[in-house]
């Protein structure tokens, strides 16, 4: 396993050499491609964890503002906060200050903001509303239910600042220092959720801390996706009990971390599709965005087109006319005067 890790290391290391010869990036083109790893990172790093929003929902919402029927509100505050706690993590990069339990809180108080409660399942099995404290560490005790039906019980809070501790003063130790970026980066975010410190969003502050961590060794964000969730949940179960060891965990990563840089380079040497993020989307995530871009008001297809603008005027009516078939949509008026819209 270490010879594999090893070499998909080094294969990181010659992407992330030929993404550095696509640059220098102007202004416009940077903007928008750390805009489309923003709305991925958040849209995957929140489903993982049971936000209901899809990438579609996730996009229109950081993009324009706008809500969806049917969704809980809470889950268009986690998606704004995850945003806004990815801009933080934007200062630290270039400012690389040291990690400390000060930050860790301080990027927890971002996650949670107004988010007062959550619901999570008793030990008796009844579910009930945890009431949350946004940059705190845990008051109560905190577990997990494991696909295998075994209840896993995290850091008693008594313990989490001395593990804190612990766990800042192993990150900074000359040791650690001599790890690769992944490997470093795998191990904080390992060694993070084995604590559990917070009452809620361990998980994603897990992959914040990663994904700091690798941007300051001048590595892109490494992007866990939702449709990995189950081998990603599998292998740390198995490392909490014993039956998986942390080098397989830091393989995970480094695949995922290979599989974002890939997409990263797609992007880059396709400037057009990097002028405009609604290029690089495929037809059922276009589809989902022009149905959510109608929900809020009756549009004409000029007036879609100004929201979507690369989105071919004939492209656009096909997608149209399938939404509507699909009754997804509503079509009315005659002519000029035809607009869409959702019900």
């Amino acid at each position: 396993m270490k010879k594999e890790l090893q070499k998909i290391i080094a294969e990181i290391e010659a992407i992330n050499r030929s993404l550095q010869k696509l640059r220098p990036l102007n202004e416009n083109l940077n903007t928008v491609l750390q805009e489309r790893l923003r709305i991925e990172w958040t849209y995957n790093s929140n489903a993982i964890e049971g936000n209901t929003l899809t990438f579609g929902e996730t996009h229109f919402f950081l993009r324009e503002g706008l809500t969806s029927e049917g969704r809980p509100l809470k889950d268009f505050l986690e998606a704004q906060n995850h945003a806004e706690a990815i801009d933080v993590l934007a200062d630290t990069v270039r400012e690389k200050p040291p990690l400390t339990e000060f930050f860790i809180k301080s990027l927890h108080a971002v996650l949670l903001k107004g988010v007062e409660s959550t619901i999570a399942k008793g030990m008796n099995g009844e579910y009930i509303h945890k009431k949350l404290h946004a940059g705190e560490y845990k008051k109560q005790p905190n577990h997990v239910m494991t696909a295998s039906g075994e209840l896993h019980k995290y850091c008693d809070p008594l313990l989490v600042p001395d593990k804190m501790q612990e766990l800042i003063e192993w990150f900074n130790s000359e040791e650690t220092k001599k790890l690769s970026a992944v490997e470093k980066a795998g191990l904080l975010h390992l060694k993070f959720v084995t604590i559990h410190p917070f009452d809620d969003g361990n998980g994603r502050i897990s992959r914040l801390l990663m994904n700091v961590t690798l941007m300051q060794s001048g590595l892109p964000p490494c992007i866990i996706k939702n449709k990995h969730r189950k081998e990603y949940i599998s292998i740390l179960e198995n490392i909490q009990h014993g039956k998986d060891s942390a080098e397989s965990f830091c393989l995970f990563i480094a695949r995922e971390m290979k599989e974002t840089m890939i997409f990263m380079e797609r992007i880059l040497q396709e400037k057009e599709v990097l002028a405009d993020p609604f290029k690089s989307l495929n037809k059922s995530q276009r589809l989902e965005i022009i149905e959510n871009t109608v929900e809020k008001n009756p549009l004409s297809i000029s007036q879609i087109l100004e929201k979507i603008p690369s989105v071919k005027h004939a492209t656009l009516k096909k997608d149209l006319r399938e939404l509507v078939d699909q009754g997804k949509i509503q079509r009315t008026g005659q002519w000029k005067d035809v607009v869409y819209f959702k019900e």
